[in-house]
């Protein structure tokens, strides 16, 4: 409980050098150019700039943390134990295949588009399709990214919360697309690779530790713009929002508010970094928290970028089909979320 206290005040102390240091730099340059400077000494501007700098610092370190640990763990599972699990004559076929597609993908942090070569790799690599859908929808929608962040700016419950419905989401979506036996609309170039075995190589503990170290600092350097782009817009929210205009027109009152959100969120392309910052100004400005996951689950699952990306893989019948099971359960999922936290 000590030592809790000591990090929180040393937290504090941070964001308050910051804060200061970067009001100072803004009214320099505000006065070099002969601006009004009094809105830096309202209450707004002082809650965004400490919200901003405040959860900045704490997504950070625990995305430092929980990244080195899942790296870690994600060393005992390489790519290619993973292939011949999943794969034509690997252990977990049917449903258990999907649950763990699924289950890779939380390990797995892509965006929507980076998740496609992967999915394509494991087609070539004879993986069922239902299971690799799986593996599609997870990866950029649960992975130790977007856990992490939601525990941070909501707690460890809203966190498990969201990781076993999206879980949910990805294996209902695969064993349907499986059951519907469409590895016919994947276009022919997709279907013709073919990836051999490779051999599995054991790493020493020096070489676990050295590698996820790594790859924690390559994730920062790739996710760091989405984080801050998307604390600046909560910060933004935060500070200057119209809160009673958003709980009227995104509220619960509203009960196309679910739809409405995935529709607006499929346009848009971020990842979970880039958006969860936004849900939680949401959320608290009134829209309930179905509502505001919704929208985050259309844009890094479903977004209008990744459907190009996938219509070069996949024929038109089998991406209407994953369009349409996808924005059914996201929207299902929004539903819940506001029923069951009501």
């Amino acid at each position: 409980m000590k030592e809790v206290i000591l990090v929180s005040s040393a937290i504090n102390w941070i964001v308050n050098i910051l804060s200061y240091i970067v009001t100072a730099l803004i009214r320099l340059i505000f006065g070099l150019f002969k601006i009004s400077d009094s809105f830096l000494d309202s209450e707004r501007y002082i809650n965004a700039v400490t919200f901003f700098f405040t959860d900045t610092i704490v997504i950070f370190l625990m995305i430092i943390a929980i990244t080195f640990v899942v790296s870690i763990i994600r060393s005992f599972f390489p790519p290619e134990r993973t292939r011949k699990l999943l794969g034509e004559q690997g252990k977990a076929r049917g449903f258990f295949g999907n649950i763990a597609g699924a289950l890779l993908g939380i390990v797995t942090p892509f965006c929507s588009c980076s998740a496609v070569p992967v999915f394509i790799g494991f087609i070539g690599a004879g993986i069922p399709l239902g299971a690799t859908f799986s593996f599609l929808i997870a990866s950029p929608m649960v992975n130790e990214v977007a856990v992490t962040m939601l525990w941070a700016l909501f707690g460890w419950k809203i966190a498990l919360l969201y990781m076993a419905t999206g879980l949910t989401v990805a294996i209902i979506a695969g064993v349907i697309i499986g059951k519907l036996k469409m590895e016919k609309y994947l276009e022919e170039d997709v279907c013709n690779i073919k990836i051999g075995d490779t051999e599995i190589v054991k790493l020493t503990w020096k070489q676990r530790i050295t590698d996820a170290w790594s790859y924690d600092l390559d994730l920062l350097k790739k996710i760091w713009p989405y984080i801050i782009a998307g604390l600046v817009i909560g910060a933004a929210i935060h500070g200057w929002a119209p809160g009673d205009w958003l709980a009227k027109y995104a509220g619960r009152g509203n009960p196309f508010a679910v739809p409405i959100a995935v529709l607006l969120g499929i346009p848009l392309y971020s990842n979970a970094a880039g958006t969860l910052p936004i849900v939680s100004e949401l959320t608290k400005l009134g829209v309930p928290m179905g509502t505001a996951l919704s929208f985050m689950m259309a844009v890094t699952a479903l977004s209008l970028p990744e459907m190009i990306i996938l219509r070069k893989v996949m024929k038109p019948r089998l991406l209407a089909v994953f369009i349409g099971i996808m924005a059914v359960t996201i929207i299902f999922v929004g539903y819940l979320f506001n029923f069951v936290l009501a």
